[in-house]
């Protein structure tokens, strides 16, 4: 089976197939097809939460003397 991936949008809830890949999909009468959807979320508080824990876990372990690292 051959992977393509394509970005497209939702049109009343049908999926958009790009014209490229239209003829290859009608070339055949029945095709074994296997789609994955994706949808991007903004951060739940949860995550957003974490997040801002392990940056101050992280810069806990800072020292001044680490200072000579960074960029001038």
């Amino acid at each position: 089976m051959r992977a393509v991936e394509f970005k497209t949008r939702l049109k009343n809830n049908t999926i958009l197939i790009p014209e490229n890949l239209q003829k290859e999909i009608k070339s055949s009468k029945t095709k074994d097809v296997r789609v994955i959807v994706l949808i991007n979320e903004a951060d739940s508080s949860e995550e957003s939460d974490f997040k801002n824990m392990a940056k101050e876990q992280f810069l806990k372990g800072y020292d001044d003397s680490d200072s000579v690292y960074d960029k001038p």
